[in-house]
């Protein structure tokens, strides 16, 4: 039966992610608009931004962090340009971002001195081989396949290489261990529900200490450009951003911010991801058409929820029928304003993927989970009439 209850914000999509619980257009009224970036109140709203994120995600007082642009693609491959090629690197994928770092490493900057450490969708690779006295780079949390690691304990305290993370969609749904981690990055449109295009990097005195003391081979863009006279440009980190940002990105950013901390900080963003991350388990344990990509509990992401469809007869589908079989039920819950975005990711199996990130309702997780099995009856049905 078609249920009754609808989620009140059927907004489930992994980038750009739902906006936070009662937002409006209203909450963008203070923007710094016609102004310069670099007036007073225009550079103040940025500091701001970069403040109130130190605050929430207990980033270290040593540690310098700013603003960059192109999200937080950007902000990796700003660090992976500027800082890889004075030691040997350690690459670690288990999804697509993960494989596009490599990408950036072995055929674009073609660095000698590496080793690769990957996984099938669901999997992590054995974090066991992987040395830290290495440069070493990783997603936390893998947003195409929705696994993530359990915990930094692999990586040495005592470790001679950077540790890069990509935390896009960790930052705030997740605690990060930051002694353990030397570049992180993030950008606004996941976890808190921002807009896109501008990022965020974080950098341990380990980082700014490789920086400055190391010059790459290769030209750098400018919007890679973290140096100045051979010294980190501090004004970067105190809110003069290399090229000039959207202000309404930036109030944005900050009602968002301004929402976390109301509702009780990172301590709060947490719970609520790892609630609505209950809610579809529950239902998965209960329903026999679906699983965790993730196979190891621990592993399991609570912001990206990718899920995999194991009815036999979907799976005797060739593999674009049974993508074109999703696209359906996303067709059939669009137009009922039931949820919107859900399709795995392209590069991952066939199946469904729910952004479950602070900003989403528990109500409407649970709201949602019964359209789940609406539409994919209707799929079936229709396969077999």
């Amino acid at each position: 039966m078609k249920p009754l209850a609808r989620p009140a914000n059927p907004c489930f999509s992994s980038g750009p992610c739902a906006k936070r619980p009662g937002w409006s257009l209203e909450a963008l009224n203070a923007a710094c608009l016609g102004r310069s970036h670099r007036s007073k109140p225009g550079k103040a709203k940025l500091k701001e931004v970069i403040d109130r994120s130190r605050a929430i995600l207990g980033v270290p007082a040593d540690y310098r962090l700013g603003i960059v642009p192109a999200s937080d693609t950007g902000a990796v491959e700003l660090a992976l340009w500027s800082l890889l090629g004075a030691r040997g690197v350690d690459l670690l994928a288990w999804e697509s971002f993960g494989e596009g770092w490599i990408t950036d490493a072995v055929k674009q900057l073609k660095l000698q001195d590496v080793r690769t450490f990957r996984a099938e969708y669901g999997r992590l690779p054995d974090l066991t081989q992987v040395d830290t006295d290495r440069d070493v780079i990783f997603t936390w949390n893998g947003t195409t396949s929705g696994v993530r690691v359990p915990d930094g304990e692999w990586i040495k305290r005592d470790r001679q290489g950077l540790a890069i993370a990509d935390a896009t969609s960790a930052a705030f749904a997740m605690d990060l261990p930051w002694p353990r981690l030397d570049v992180v990055t993030w950008s606004w449109q996941k976890v808190l529900g921002g807009e896109g295009a501008h990022g965020m990097i974080a950098l341990s005195p380990r980082a700014v200490a490789r920086a400055e003391s190391y010059a790459p081979a290769w030209p750098l863009p400018k919007l890679f450009r973290l140096m100045s006279k051979g010294k980190l440009n501090e004004a970067i980190f105190a809110g003069e951003t290399i090229n000039t940002p959207s202000m309404l990105c930036v109030e944005d950013a900050l009602d968002g911010l301004k929402w976390a901390e109301h509702i009780g900080g990172l301590k709060a963003l947490n719970a609520r991801s790892e609630a609505n991350l209950a809610a579809i388990a529950a239902w998965v344990d209960r329903t026999p058409w679906v699983r965790f990509l993730a196979e190891d509990p621990k592993t399991r992401s609570c912001t990206s929820v990718c899920l995999e469809i194991v009815d036999d007869w979907f799976l005797r589908l060739r593999e674009d029928d049974r993508r074109a079989a999703v696209k359906r039920m996303e067709a059939l819950l669009e137009a009922e304003d039931a949820a919107y975005d859900i399709p795995g990711h392209r590069d991952a199996p066939p199946g469904l993927r729910i952004w479950a990130g602070a900003t989403v309702e528990r109500r409407d997780i649970e709201a949602l989970l019964p359209w789940l099995d609406w539409a994919y009856g209707e799929i079936h049905r229709a396969a077999a009439a």
